[in-house]
């Protein structure tokens, strides 16, 4: 037996107006998904604890099987295990984005977050900027790590835990009240707009009619993380699939193989079909007894408050990822059980993060179940199935 985690990154949703009362789950052409949803378990299952932030970090740390009420220290120290930082027990590891504020005002604490992902800028021009940064803005105990895209890294030397908030919460808000009061790490959000905004990279990425990446946005601060091992745990060899450092840290964590796929950038054209080869491989010509397979793209697109775009990135998932895996290893004539599910909603309405169960889809290849016409959170809530452990649900995959 294989065992597959499909996980959609914040794919859930409210009922829209513009889509006359359905989801973009609902909305979306999923034909792959429906198929299988006629004859898989589906039920609801709350990932994100009650009482915690709702999440990626937490969420998916529930999906994979570890409680974050035990394991969870922090977002941003999990991203540092992807890249590679050495983190010591003493030291604070804080996200940090580079996003785009608003130019207009003549205060820094008086501008607006236009876009916490710079127009999810590419990684190439972000190494660029974030030179700039360590250049003018590193000292002693204070160090910046490059990572993917818009998300990097400040370590803080025998720091402390703030609590920050994430960019993508505060969209279009005045940012002033969300600044650090903690008077350094303030100074160099401050100092970095001045480094970046009329940078060379940014005056280009005007030209051509992008958002320029004009500011450092510190958040997520957290300790170093101690993840038990994923097999020891489970007994199977697992695999992790993913563009995110979030992930890819919590694979780190858990001494899971992360594998890479070229062109898989965790924005809504990512390379699906490659991930899905990815999978396919590692499942049939590598062993590996599982495979985690995130694709951020609906996320992104939530937080953008673009229903169109987030309708296509569940598309693209149903037809290019999760249509291949299932049909190839249908034909290869491997037995197998897939788990398909977002960590959490980041509903159009609110353009962030909320924690509110979420619908998942339990396919077995050996066994047929009396499903529902169709996977979405509907379907889910009618179930009558709520699994308030999101932690646990993991054992009903490999039970």
């Amino acid at each position: 037996m294989k065992y597959v985690i499909m996980l959609c990154d914040g794919m859930a949703d409210e009922p829209l107006t513009e889509l006359k009362g359905q989801t973009p789950l609902e909305a979306a052409v999923t034909l792959n998904m429906d198929k299988l949803a006629q004859v898989s378990e589906i039920g609801m299952v709350r990932t994100v604890p009650k009482g915690m932030a709702p999440g990626s970090d937490t969420a998916n740390l529930s999906v994979i099987g570890y409680d974050p009420k035990k394991y969870y220290t922090g977002r941003s120290p999990l991203e540092a295990l992807s890249i590679g930082v050495d983190m010591k027990q003493e030291d604070v590891s804080f996200r940090c984005n580079i996003v785009t504020l608003s130019e207009e005002e003549e205060n820094y604490e008086d501008r607006h977050i236009l876009d916490h992902s710079s127009d999810e800028i590419s990684t190439e021009e972000a190494e660029v900027l974030m030179e700039a940064l360590k250049e003018g803005l590193e000292q002693d105990g204070y160090q910046f790590y490059t990572g993917i895209s818009y998300r990097h890294l400040l370590i803080w030397e025998h720091g402390k835990v703030l609590d920050l908030t994430a960019p993508h919460d505060i969209l279009t808000k005045r940012i002033g009240e969300y600044l650090p009061e903690d008077g350094v790490l303030r100074g160099m959000m401050e100092k970095s707009y001045d480094i970046l905004n009329h940078h060379p990279i940014n005056e280009a990425r005007r030209k051509r009619g992008m958002k320029p990446a004009n500011s450092a946005w510190f958040w997520g601060a957290g300790t170093r993380p101690c993840l038990d091992s994923f097999e020891k745990q489970y007994h199977v060899k697992g695999a992790m699939i993913s563009a995110v450092d979030l992930l890819k840290g919590i694979a780190v964590g858990a001494q899971m193989h992360n594998i890479e796929v070229e062109g898989a950038n965790g924005g809504l054209h990512t390379n699906y079909a490659g991930k899905a080869q990815a999978a396919i491989d590692a499942l049939t010509k590598e062993k590996y007894d599982f495979v985690y397979i995130h694709v951020e793209a609906p996320d992104e697109m939530g937080h953008q408050g673009s229903i169109c775009d987030k309708i296509k990135a569940i598309e693209n998932i149903d037809a290019q990822i999760i249509g291949p895996v299932t049909e190839t290893l249908k034909n290869l004539g491997v037995d197998f059980r897939m788990l398909v599910l977002p960590d959490h909603p980041t509903p159009i309405r609110v353009r962030t993060h909320t924690g509110e169960p979420v619908p998942y889809m339990l396919y077995d290849s050996t066994k047929v179940h009396a499903g529902a016409s169709a996977y979405n959170e509907k379907s889910g809530q009618e179930s009558g199935i709520l699994e308030e452990e999101g932690y646990r649900l993991i054992t009903h995959l490999f039970q």
